[in-house]
């Protein structure tokens, strides 16, 4: 057995894992290029595409438009990944979806279609508006759907208005688009991190002072472990391979939980080594990998710290310590309430409730207790449960405990999916007033802004049964699509008054429509954006808090397209009253004066923001728990005790399994590349049912048996999705899994973290029905 072969320890897999569908081979490698050849062959191999590939995640370059992943100032050659290509290759497309193309199709019949062939059809060429007459989208000019929207807005009741924002929109877009909101006169101002990271924002908040991870780059080169929950590195963010094959290399331990064996977190070959390419040599990257059971995470996390608790115990008998009492007592709040009930609780509970056996969490353990800095990493796979934010609070508990926040080499580390998602936030996308300067707003603009709360998605959700909501534009996204109980919310949906729709294709939300709506195409990230004083760069920031420039070069899709920013302001200039305070045509025609009233609103992170855009790496914009200061209540980082042992929200019962959505290797959000799951050894469909051997024999199913699930929430509403193709997969027991957003329609709106309102999406409650 070779070393890299001994340093991975599987435990607790049921023999019964065997005959299942499963993917051989490893992350990266050949089977990365060949996944984007095969979606994208043509433009795959064009000039044009290698050139704009080569200057991606560089300095002067464009920033991914897939996920957050940081954009080292020590680059590779290749700083793009396979999803990152996708992306890229998504937007540069050589197919348009033309005002001929609506012409030939109703919205009725695109409706029938699948999301893939919505998107295949290409760029989006010219502003269209939705004639209801015809059941057709037609041609309308800019000025047309300017002032028709502006009417529209102008009539309608503020509060009744929803601006939802995607993750990728720019620092400076969606700074005006915040501003716009808020002139309107309201703060509903959902964004895409409602329905992921919308708990860690929440959690991190409250017991770090901070809504973001701690983490920075440079710390995964300092770490002696790092302990994975929830998250799915090999197809969400694969450039976070490159520093995870280095860390194993170097002898750093990487201990997993996930209830699904995700290839990048178990080898890796590098496609940037020759070597390995040539070899096929991979690297191994979990030295544990641990299924837990859907929703077991919290007493996974109280066994880590039961054993934590152990250890100190045989240490204090030898006059040592396993915790960090220095830092406990400084910088900590809440031990002794913790502590004596993670005590309390027994090693036969945490087995039941986390499917895992104690020896698996205390070996997971001891590599806690002895590593000196400790990264935790964590994506949706905790913050989407009914009590995600118990999942959080219990990892950033485990940290406190030996110290592992505020020192380099350490900290929390959720990792955002979308690429300026968590930038959004920073610059004024957000319904909570509380985490905006309104008041140096109000100064600089001359204005009143609204401080009461606005909706967040689920609010937003519940507005549209309720028939609150009246319009909606969306800066980006596949809202319609994304959402709960989906088959609900396309019946209220039509009942709006107005629906505007900001994209750069075609997707299901554009098919369902207002009484009136609009759909504005707008330039790709990678596209030139030419305006009055000449080329313009955007911003955006990573993961790690750092703030990029990015700039397009390509030519863009058609001469009618106009940025995000410009249509913000167009649509903003027709709606508001004058004001000489607004001077929506100089933003636009200079991005750096917007980047100046950012500096202006958020002084700390952003001053001399037009002079550092482009450091290498990015600028940091800080972080106050980072440096052992913590903005909560009480002035220091909190304990949580916890009050359950899972985070699902509903109890186990015979024939209720629980639900985990999953995306494919060829997916990003909503967005479908394809029909390959390459990594799961998924190929050709989406429409699958992941279940172990051990449940398909209890259950009487077989192997390629078409069956429906239904949702099994106890409300009385019927929920179902299907038909579902069984599929043989290692997973716990008691856990199904199928893909987002396909099964979105089983999922109650009201199924959700509470204190975050994210939905909780990885963990339903359904029955099989054969």
């Amino acid at each position: 057995m070779s070393q890299d072969e001994a340093r991975i320890h599987d435990t607790d897999i049921p023999d019964t894992a065997d005959g299942t569908v499963t993917y051989d081979g490893p992350a990266g490698g050949w089977g990365s290029l060949q996944g984007i050849s095969q979606i994208f062959g043509r433009e795959w191999s064009s000039p044009a595409a290698i050139e704009t590939l080569m200057r991606q995640n560089k300095p002067k370059g464009f920033m991914c438009v897939s996920c957050s992943w940081a954009k080292p100032a020590d680059h590779h050659t290749f700083e793009f990944c396979e999803n990152g290509a996708k992306a890229t290759l998504w937007e540069l497309t050589s197919a348009r979806c033309t005002p001929e193309f609506f012409a030939e199709h109703s919205v009725t019949e695109l409706r029938g279609w699948a999301d893939y062939d919505l998107e295949m059809q290409g760029r989006l060429t010219e502003p269209m508006r939705y004639d209801a007459t015809t059941d057709h989208y037609v041609p309308c000019s800019w000025d047309e759907a300017f002032q028709s929207i502006g009417e529209h807005l102008r009539s309608l009741d503020p509060k009744s208005v929803i601006f939802y924002a995607s993750g990728r929109a720019s620092l400076e877009t969606s700074y005006l688009y915040a501003l716009f909101a808020r002139l309107y006169g309201n703060n509903n101002l959902p964004d895409s991190s409602n329905m992921c990271h919308e708990t860690t924002s929440v959690a991190l908040k409250k017991l770090l002072g901070v809504g973001v991870g701690t983490v920075v780059f440079d710390d995964l080169a300092k770490c002696d472990a790092m302990f994975f929950f929830g998250q799915n590195t090999g197809s969400n963010s694969p450039r976070f391979l490159h520093p995870l094959q280095e860390a194993a290399k170097r002898g750093v331990e990487i201990i997993t939980f996930n209830p699904v064996r995700e290839k990048g977190l178990e080898s890796f070959v590098n496609p940037q080594n020759p070597a390995e390419m040539l070899t096929g040599r991979e690297t191994r990257i979990s030295s544990q990998y641990h299924q837990v059971k859907a929703g077991g995470d919290v007493a996974v996390l109280i066994g880590l710290c039961k054993h934590v608790f152990a250890r100190d115990d045989e240490a204090r008998r030898e006059g040592r310590r396993v915790l960090d009492v220095d830092f406990i007592e400084a910088h900590t709040h809440g031990l002794d309430e913790f502590e004596a009930k993670v005590r309390a609780i027994s090693w036969d509970e945490i087995e039941r409730e986390s499917g895992l056996s104690r020896e698996a969490i205390e070996s997971a353990g001891d590599v806690y207790v002895k590593a000196e800095r400790v990264i935790g990493v964590y994506g949706m796979g905790l913050t989407q449960h009914a009590h995600g934010f118990l999942n959080v609070a219990m990892f950033v508990n485990l940290l406190l405990l030996r110290g592992n926040i505020g020192r380099d080499g350490t900290g929390i580390s959720p990792v955002r999916g979308h690429s300026n998602v968590q930038g959004q936030r920073t610059v004024g996308i957000s319904e909570k007033p509380e985490l905006v300067p309104l008041d140096k707003m109000a100064e600089q603009f001359g204005f009143d802004p609204p401080r009461d709360k606005g909706m967040n998605t689920v609010e937003a959700c519940h507005g549209f049964l309720e028939g609150k909501v009246r319009a909606f534009i969306s800066l980006g996204g596949n809202f319609v699509r994304a959402i709960p109980e989906r088959d609900a919310m396309e019946a209220a949906w039509t009942r709006m008054q107005l629906t505007v729709q900001i994209a750069t294709k075609l997707n299901r939300s554009h098919l369902i429509n207002g009484k009136a709506a609009y759909l504005l195409p707008c330039l790709g990230r990678t596209e030139q954006d030419i305006q009055a004083t000449g080329p313009q760069a955007v911003t955006m920031e990573d993961t790690f808090s750092c703030i990029q420039g990015s700039i397009g070069l390509r030519k863009p899709a058609s001469e009618q397209l106009k940025s995000e920013l410009a249509i913000v302001a167009g649509i903003a200039k027709a709606t508001l009253p004058d004001n000489p305070k607004l001077k929506w045509d100089d933003w636009v025609g200079d991005y750096g004066l917007v980047r100046d009233l950012i500096a202006e609103s958020y002084p700390e992170m952003f001053h001399d923001f037009n002079d550092r855009m482009f450091t290498p790496g990015g600028f940091y914009k800080g972080n106050a728990a980072r440096e052992r200061i913590w903005k909560t209540e009480s002035g220091k980082a909190e304990f949580t005790t916890p009050d359950r042992l899972n985070s699902i929200g509903f109890d186990d019962a015979p024939g209720r399994y629980r639900l985990m959505t999953l995306r494919s290797n060829d997916q990003f959000n909503t967005t479908i590349y394809g029909m390959s799951d390459r990594l799961r050894g998924i190929e050709g469909r989406r429409d699958v049912l992941l279940i172990n051997p051990d449940e398909m024999a209890r259950a009487g199913l077989s192997e390629g048996q078409e069956v429906w699930l239904e949702g099994d929430a106890g409300d009385g509403v019927h929920r179902e999705a299907g038909p579902l193709r069984v599929t043989p997969f290692r997973l716990p027991d008691g856990c199904l899994g199928a893909y987002y957003p396909e099964m979105n329609s089983l999922m109650p709106v009201w199924h959700h973290d509470g204190p975050s309102k994210t939905p909780a999406a990885k963990s339903v409650p359904v029955r099989i029905r054969t």
